[in-house]
């Protein structure tokens, strides 16, 4: 028996597969510091727990609309037409799904197809380094995916000139991420209309089947100072941009698994009636006494999000401040969500105190966890830049964070 040519050539996590080992080490009783984990440690606010448990006593434990019930997807739209300034949009334009991830996944699956042969692949762009789960996306879509570099001299973050270099006919999707995971960093309202710019003018003279995703699950946790800008809702790619949002990096609520999509106009509500057909045939909907935790949570919960991002913004400064300090760790300062994109390769070549050979972010990791008990995403899954990166999640205590740059700072010392 065998498994499918898909599934052998996909790689597992690395996010997912570091966070388990941190914890397995942990079960064995060792000290271990967590910098791996892309989930906020706060406890999801109370409210939508209650909200949730109300409906389990009320008996909503049954099958609902697969795209999830009128009254939860119309407090959606309200959200980004009011909050995000998208146009038009209605329940019939938002689809909720098992997680962003889950959203991105269909959102793929019904817009891309392998090409018959002989015929060029449909191409995905996207500025990396960027989240490690876009690029198996892609591929099993059967598309190719186009990478536009990115490092930290332009603060991760792509040109207009580079993104009109990339599109090219066979362009059908565009991914965008901010504030960006691995990097933290974020896209000014003048430089995403740049950027609008170039795929507006591209669509009239090259690539007229081009969609924008805009994935904005950090949106809520901002502290730069930066406005944060919706691409939906430039009005020259509106109605070309599909917003890919959820509930988990903002209310704490990454296990609930609840992410939606949303696109305006006629296609917009096509759209979503595809990938409803699509999730009709996998998971059918998500846990129906969520639906009243969602209207909760965005409707009743900004107070405990606003103590959330603050508490982020003060370990955003502390973590950048503390790994300043350290050897050959360049990092350029996060401007939302909770990761710091540090390059490392100032430190390839050199051996730990256990004679591990530092040749690699991923040799980087291994040797900090296995020796400093510091458990880091090493940056290759991250395209780009990756390489010589590594990846600090801190979505964790000030003490903790304050231990990991001293144990971090020992271990440095230590190489040699």
């Amino acid at each position: 028996m065998q498994l499918s040519r898909r599934v052998q050539s996909l790689k597992p996590s690395s996010t997912l597969a570091i966070a388990a080992r941190a914890k397995a080490l942990k079960a064995q009783g060792v000290d271990i510091l967590s910098f791996s984990a892309g989930e906020p440690d706060f406890d999801t606010p109370e409210p939508i727990k209650q909200a949730a448990i109300d409906a389990l006593h009320a008996g909503m434990t049954r099958y609902v609309p697969v795209p999830g019930d009128p009254e939860t997807r119309a407090v959606l739209a309200h959200k980004l037409t009011s909050e995000n300034n998208l146009p038009g949009l209605t329940a019939d334009h938002v689809i909720i799904s098992a997680g962003g991830k889950h959203s991105l996944y269909l959102v793929m699956q019904a817009l891309l197809e392998a090409a018959p042969p002989g015929q060029p692949p449909a191409e995905v762009i996207l500025p990396t380094p960027a989240w490690v789960s876009y690029p198996p996306q892609v591929q099993l879509a059967g598309a190719r995916l186009v990478e536009i570099e990115t490092n930290a001299a332009s603060r991760f973050k792509i040109t207009p000139d580079q993104l009109a270099a990339a599109i090219t006919e066979n362009s059908r999707l565009l991914i965008l991420n901010s504030p960006s995971n691995p990097t933290g960093v974020m896209y000014t309202p003048d430089e995403l209309r740049a950027l609008a710019k170039v795929v507006a003018e591209a669509a009239v003279s090259k690539a007229p089947d081009l969609v924008v995703v805009s994935d904005e699950l950090y949106e809520k946790i901002i502290y730069s100072g930066i406005e944060h800008l919706s691409f939906g809702a430039i009005p020259e790619v509106a109605h070309r941009t599909i917003t890919i949002n959820g509930l988990s990096k903002a209310y704490a609520m990454t296990g609930w698994r609840i992410g939606y999509a949303a696109m305006p106009g006629e296609f917009g509500a096509s759209l979503c009636k595809a990938v409803a057909r699509l999730q009709s045939q996998m998971n059918s909907h998500i846990t129906s006494f969520c639906l009243p935790a969602i209207r909760t949570a965005v409707l009743e919960c900004s107070d405990y999000v606003e103590q959330m991002r603050l508490a982020f913004a003060k370990r955003a400064e502390l973590i950048t401040s503390r790994m300043a300090e350290l050897p050959g760790m360049q990092a350029a300062k996060p401007d939302g969500a909770f990761y710091v994109f540090p390059d490392v390769s100032a430190h390839f070549g050199k051996r730990s105190k256990a004679g591990a050979p530092i040749n690699s972010a991923s040799d980087f990791a291994a040797a900090l966890i296995d020796e400093a008990h510091v458990a880091v995403v090493p940056g290759e899954d991250f395209l780009g830049p990756g390489p010589r990166c590594l990846r600090f999640s801190f979505a964790c205590s000030e003490e903790d964070i304050n231990r990991g740059m001293t144990r971090l700072g020992e271990f440095l010392d230590s190489l040699t």
